[in-house]
């Protein structure tokens, strides 16, 4: 049996996952059942590269609709949570400093979401998790792939 963990969203990474599921639930599966059908219509399906193609395509298809739907079911939407207020928790925008760095903003975001070349980190990434429940001008040691940094905080939003 294997433990899911929460599924943590911002309200609008749940739309963009609600945007794609109707795309696929639609346009997606009328496109690839047209794909289908036109690769019956060719006859002998063992030998018809068409046909396995759009039948992988459809399996894949389904299993997103799936995962989506399930990410969607049993999302937690950050916005929603109760959060202390100047104090690092999902959901949470900080600026951070490294050093003689110039100071970088990111949001912490649920696995799902992260992005960091986009300013989003998992909760669950080595930066991420060493922030969270740190205050404004904290100073944060973190041990990445690269080795041990130090983060200053320097805002919190």
């Amino acid at each position: 049996m294997t433990v899911e963990k929460n599924v943590y969203l911002t309200a609008e990474g749940a739309a963009r996952l609600k945007a794609e599921l109707e795309e696929l639930k639609g346009p997606k599966r009328q496109e690839l059942a047209q794909r289908l059908r036109s690769a019956i219509q060719m006859g002998d399906l063992s030998e018809n590269a068409d046909y396995h193609k759009a039948k992988e395509d459809q399996a894949f298809l389904e299993g997103r609709i799936q995962e989506l739907e399930y990410l969607l079911k049993n999302a937690i939407i950050i916005e929603e949570m109760e959060q202390e207020k100047g104090v690092v928790s999902l959901g949470s925008y900080v600026t951070l400093q490294e050093e003689d760095f110039p100071p970088e903003t990111y949001q912490v975001v649920g696995v799902k979401e992260a992005d960091p070349r986009n300013g989003k980190i998992s909760h669950e990434s080595p930066i991420g998790s060493a922030l969270l429940g740190h205050k404004e001008g904290d100073v944060v040691e973190v041990q990445t792939p690269g080795g041990k940094i130090r983060l200053k905080i320097l805002k919190i939003a």
